[in-house]
């Protein structure tokens, strides 16, 4: 008994450590998850001596903290983002995967005595970006970018893991059989359809059975987040068990559930992100404890450099072959390729050789634990520099808000909001609150008050309103303290703004001629902006025309443009290297070439 006492000690208190030392990752902007890495390195055998080695424990755990992670990451996810971010995200997480793992099985087999496929293997092993490591940096980071580029990184982290894991499996397969290529035939392809579609289908059904259960679970609202997450686990499972990719289903499962009217969803969300934080503490610790880097030292040189091939090389070239034919700006697909942290999938799908009692099984891990160290250490400290070096940070539509979500029944189409009033707040200004939202109640220095009796609001007070939940984003800004653009938010939007409503003919006068189509004479701004963006708009969006750029200033409850700045072309020159440009671009440098000559 004094054992297990002793080893629920040791890992509780390795937890403790890890959460605490998160408040100095916060502090001076180190990688929390590269931190979490580092405690279970320094607590290891090579450290203070905690000797834990066992493969078999880790992989099950450490599946089990993945597919927390993943259900997490798809219920957080609107399906506004996923729809606008599917096409391109998936094929970074399908095709991307597999020209990464071919590029880097070349350099593995240059650098390491290794065969074609036991360097394809290492490629699978590391190809897939690290749902933990990304979400993390771009959600709790300060990284405020485009929705396109977030929501494309975001799901293609939450949906490249199936693909590597599949590979990774039917390579260490043909590795232990000593098939070699041969074996990379129709069946392997068919495998990975049937694996894929089950966990679709999977995800789908266990997505609306884990709604309808939480819906129906009306005894202890307490328990309800224990049993979405029990659901979801299940589905895991239970497509594992029919030889489907449970990964892919437990995110699906998390994009249905996360997207439907749900009961107690505020109170599954704060449980699932608890879970989660646990999840990634105790998969990062126990992979760090399991590492040896006393035998680092023999593949330490090839391993670096391979994980700078991997983050300058192989990543920049299959990001860019995957995203040409969509219509990212060259800046953009250069910020998606610097954002491919490996984490704990990589390392994860390293002890599979070893449990596979592959002869190179251990040289695996290690070669893989390094380069995560690699990625982590150079990616991981410089995303939100990058992105500001990029131009590619935007200014923030609110400054800070103070605001609580209170669950109501399933049954009503408002929420109700608390907001306290922060001290330079529009509402303190003279803003009104708009009709489509309702306030009820009045709290102020502890009294209770009928909003009608409240008179005007004041500095701390808390107010509690009905609103639909579309609206919740454009009520923050009455409440939000007040933001002012600074010059680097002038340089993003243009030093002086325009009415969408102003005739588009205007520009082609002033920046033309031949500014516009002909088709395009007859609109207003705002209309030609939302003709170049396909019919959707957000905020910060930008357009060129010639020489000038259109950059969306702000949009109303109704989605319309009701803002536009113009920046001029100094602000953002043309490129002049052909890299990271996408299909649009280069049909057009081909046709100015031909019209010089």
């Amino acid at each position: 008994m004094e054992s297990f006492y002793l080893v629920i000690l040791v890992g509780t208190s390795l937890v403790l450590l890890a959460a605490v030392s998160s408040l100095l990752a916060f502090r001076f902007g180190a990688p929390l998850l590269l931190l979490f890495l580092a405690v279970g390195l320094v607590s290891g055998v090579d450290g203070l001596g905690i000797d834990f080695s066992n493969n078999t424990v880790a992989y099950m755990f450490g599946s089990i903290a993945l597919a927390v992670i993943l259900f997490d990451s798809g219920f957080g996810t609107p399906i506004k983002a996923f729809r606008m971010a599917a096409l391109p995200a998936m094929t970074l997480a399908s095709i991307g995967v597999l020209i990464t793992s071919s590029l880097f099985a070349v350099a593995a087999m240059a650098l390491l005595d290794f065969s074609w496929l036991e360097g394809l293997l290492l490629g699978s092993i590391v190809a897939s970006t690290d749902a933990a490591a990304v979400f993390f940096l771009l959600r709790i980071g300060g990284i405020n970018i485009r929705d396109q580029i977030t929501s494309t990184l975001e799901v293609e982290s939450g949906t490249n893991d199936p693909m590597a894991i599949f590979l990774t499996v039917t390579l260490v397969e043909l590795v232990a059989a000593g098939k070699g290529l041969s074996g990379l035939d129709a069946g392997v392809l068919w495998s990975f359809l049937q694996e894929m579609g089950i966990g679709l289908v999977a995800g789908l059904v266990g997505g609306w059975l884990i709604v309808l259960g939480a819906n129906r679970f009306d005894q202890d609202r307490g328990l309800a987040p224990i049993l979405v997450l029990a659901l979801a686990l299940l589905v895991f499972s239970i497509t594992g068990a029919l030889h489907g990719s449970g990964f892919l289903a437990v995110y699906v499962a998390g994009l249905v559930a996360g997207n439907r009217e749900i009961q107690s969803r505020l109170a599954i969300k704060r449980f699932q992100d608890a879970m989660t934080w646990l999840a990634q503490i105790v998969m990062f610790v126990m992979l760090g404890l399991l590492a040896t880097p006393s035998q680092f030292n023999i593949i330490a040189i090839p391993a670096v450099i391979l994980g700078i091939f991997l983050i300058f090389f192989a990543r920049p070239l299959a990001v860019w072959v995957c995203l040409l034919p969509f219509d990212f700006a060259q800046k953009e697909i250069t910020f998606i390729s610097w954002v491919g942290l490996r984490g704990a999938v990589s390392i994860l799908l390293s002890i599979l050789p070893i449990l596979s009692g592959l002869p190179l099984g251990q040289e695996y891990f290690n070669i893989t634990f390094i380069i995560v160290l690699v990625s982590l250490v150079v990616q991981g400290w410089t995303i939100k520099p990058i992105a500001r070096r990029l131009g590619l940070l935007i200014p923030k539509q609110t400054g800070e808000v103070d605001r609580l979500e209170v669950d109501l029944p399933r049954t009503s189409n408002h929420e109700l909001v608390s907001y306290r009033v922060i001290r330079e707040s529009p509402v303190l200004k003279g803003a009104r609150i708009p009709r489509w939202a309702t306030p009820s109640l009045v709290i102020r220095d502890g009294r209770s008050m009928r909003y009608q009796y409240a008179g005007r609001l004041k500095a701390n007070d808390l107010v509690y309103i009905f609103v639909t939940p579309a609206f919740i984003r454009l009520l923050d800004r009455l409440f939000a303290s007040r933001t002012e653009l600074g010059p680097d938010d002038e340089e993003f939007f243009g030093v002086f703004a325009i009415s969408p409503n102003r005739p588009a003919t205007e520009l082609d006068a002033a920046y033309g001629p031949g500014l516009l189509a002909e088709a395009e004479k007859h609109s207003t701004v705002g209309e030609l902006m939302l003709g170049r963006l396909g019919g959707k708009v957000d905020y910060a969006d930008r357009v060129r025309f010639g020489s000038i750029i259109l950059i969306v200033r702000d949009i109303d409850e109704h989605n319309h443009i009701s803002s536009v700045g113009i920046s001029m072309e100094a602000v953002e020159p043309p490129h002049t290297l052909p890299v990271f440009i996408n299909l649009r671009e280069i049909s057009e440098r081909i046709r100015n070439r031909f019209r010089q000559v």
